[in-house]
């Protein structure tokens, strides 16, 4: 019977928690702070740890830390409200197995307990909506995210901060790409020296290898004086080459020696330097299909594709949208000077339920227009922009319109009710995976069940795969 220490301040928590795993045949016992949970640590033998990161008093951090020191081996898995990058990678680097957010999926728990062995801001549409605290703080670097995607993002980054090899971050326009290498870099151990980005798809190529490289005076017409390039000036720092699927070939081919030699010349001059500096590359293209097209160069796709992190856009990440209007807003607020505190539950629903194609840097600037626009604390409906309150048989968004039939004219509740019916049977009842699809919280799912009377006997699980709809994906 495998022992596990569930470390929480918070007592409901940690009952459901040593309910739950208890009937999973677990030898389950708690803790209510860091130094109670150390106590029984250096007491019993555990085969996994369960701790909360803030908590009064000594936080999880520190907990982490003691327990590498006198438990070295035992498995650790963090559990936060707080969906943010500081803490996962602080987790991770201290040395925990993975990194879990609150409210707590208890699938997704499961799931990360048994891996262990084995080797926010919530919306919900029957709220009144999104109320922005007085005290709330912006995300240090503005990664926001709970969503299992925006984890897997946020523990890849811990773990390729601690290595120099170069990294491809994979993502459409306005998903982060350079927030998330600048991330990479604060927490690596170069984070004391430069960060310089560099767009390859904003200069010609001659200009291109200027800026990289440098040149010498009268290199080239205008070239009065030498220059110092990036590659230089970064030194044991970190480049960050964005839009690289831009690079002519010519500048590939020295790109490639760049980072398998790690030399590389001066426009203009036959002396050869060297790099010490860290590289991390981006694309909002398929560099495969580049490849295949003779567009960029198969062996400097290799090279690049060392370490890639694929940044989701925010459609396949829509339970992240209410915490990413919390954070943008307080920036809005401050460029605006607007005192912007609710977002009506109408309102939020259009933000969410909007493809956003343009991803956060598009939610930002449409939050930025709405916020000129209102006047006293709260989001009205009548301010969003078209796009984003056209009725979804409308053909907005890229839905697909019903058909104009009497059997399809249903209530919400009742389309409601059929649609979360059939998640639950496609799916085995597995509430996490239900969870995922409907883009809804563990709690609010098993509202819509009580609600509903669903149960498995009268609505069974199904061998039938579950296919969403072209619209959805």
């Amino acid at each position: 019977m495998p022992r596990l220490l569930v470390i929480d301040d918070e007592e409901a928590i940690a009952q459901t928690l040593k309910l739950h795993f208890g009937q999973l045949g677990f030898e389950v016992s708690s803790a209510g702070d860091a130094m109670e949970g150390l106590s029984k640590l250096n007491q019993g033998d555990f085969d996994v740890v369960v701790s909360d990161i803030h908590m009064p008093g000594h936080d999880g951090l520190w907990l982490l830390e003691k327990i590498r020191e006198n438990h070295a081996g035992l498995p650790v898995i963090m559990v936060t409200a707080f969906h943010d990058l500081d803490n996962t990678v602080a987790a991770m680097h201290g040395g925990a197995v993975d990194f879990v957010p609150k409210p707590i999926d208890l699938d997704e728990l499961e799931q990360a307990i048994e891996r262990s062995l084995n080797t926010g801001a919530h919306f919900s549409a029957d709220d009144d909506g999104l109320v922005v605290s007085e005290d709330y703080k912006v995300m240090s670097r503005g990664i926001v995210g709970s969503s299992r995607a925006m984890q897997n993002v946020f523990k890849a980054v811990a773990m390729v901060s601690q290595s120099p090899v170069t990294v491809l971050l994979l993502g459409d326009s306005g998903t982060g790409k350079e927030r998330i290498s600048r991330a990479i870099h604060d927490a690596s151990p170069q984070s004391k020296q430069p960060f310089l980005a560099v767009n390859c798809a904003a200069m010609i190529e001659t200009l291109l290898e200027s800026e990289l490289f440098g040149h010498e005076r009268g290199a080239f017409t205008g070239a009065v004086t030498a220059q110092k390039g990036k590659v230089e000036a970064v030194g044991e720092g970190t480049l960050f080459l964005d839009e690289i699927a831009e690079m002519s070939m010519a500048m590939q081919g020295k790109l490639l020696r760049l980072l398998e030699e790690r030399e590389y010349s001066a426009v203009g001059s036959t002396k050869v330097k060297h790099s010490k500096a860290r590289y991390i590359t981006a694309t909002n293209v398929d560099l495969k299909e580049r490849v295949e097209e003779g567009l960029f160069r198969e062996d400097l796709y290799y090279r690049l594709n060392v370490f890639a992190i694929s940044i989701p856009p925010l459609r396949e990440r829509r339970e992240d949208i209410p915490a990413l209007v919390q954070h943008l807003l307080v920036k809005v607020n401050d460029e605006t000077q607007k005192n912007i505190r609710r977002v009506p539950a109408d309102v939020m629903n259009a933000i969410i339920n909007f493809d956003w194609p343009g991803n956060v840097r598009e939610l930002q600037n449409v939050l930025l227009k709405i916020a000129v626009l209102t006047t006293g604390d709260t989001l009205q409906m009548s301010n969003l922009p078209d796009e984003l309150t056209v009725a979804p048989g409308d053909g907005a968004n890229g839905n697909t319109h019903i058909p104009d039939d009497a059997d399809y004219l249903i209530s919400l509740k009742e389309l409601e009710h059929q649609h979360i019916r059939r998640v639950l049977a496609c799916t085995g009842w597995h509430k996490g995976k239900a969870c995922e699809i409907l883009g809804v919280s563990r709690p609010r799912l098993e509202r819509r069940i009580e609600e509903f009377s669903l149960t498995p006997e009268n609505c069974p699980p199904s061998n039938d795969a579950c296919k969403r709809p072209k619209m959805f994906t």
